[in-house]
């Protein structure tokens, strides 16, 4: 069952003749697309996340929910460090 998709006419003019000029029809180069945007999506959903960064996970001392920025906590941290 075949979906119509709506593209700009120029696009679809320039992107015909790139394609033709590699030995392509525009189609294999739509789905050749789509196939690899759906793979990207996948791999960035599925992908783990490093062991350094959950290393990093709850380190440091917790932030109130008012101070944003964090700048109270990181001040009081550089006076402890440099007394």
């Amino acid at each position: 069952m075949a979906q119509q998709l709506v593209i700009d006419r120029s696009i679809y003019s320039q992107a015909q003749q790139v394609a033709q000029t590699r030995g392509l029809s525009i189609d294999k180069v739509v789905e050749n697309f789509l196939r690899a945007f759906i793979s990207r999506s996948k791999t960035a959903t599925e992908q783990e996340i490093p062991d350094i960064v959950m290393s990093l996970v709850g380190a440091g001392s917790p932030v109130a929910d008012d101070d944003l920025n964090a700048r109270q906590a990181y001040n009081e941290y550089l006076e402890e460090k440099y007394k």
